[in-house]
């Protein structure tokens, strides 16, 4: 596992988008927050929906 890795390449992906935040400015960071917020819970729901699934 790299650092700063959570060992889940869809979580990892959602955050990288973090990265964005250097170069824009302080009024776009709400946007950027948002949406890592929604992709987060994107793959929550995933994760919850594959466990229903098999669980």
């Amino acid at each position: 596992m790299e650092p700063g890795s959570t060992g889940d390449e869809r979580v990892d992906a959602v955050l990288a988008a973090l990265g964005a935040l250097p170069g824009t400015p302080v009024a776009g960071h709400v946007a950027v927050f948002e949406r890592v917020h929604l992709g987060l819970q994107e793959v929550l729901a995933d994760a919850e929906s594959a466990r229903g699934a098999t669980g």
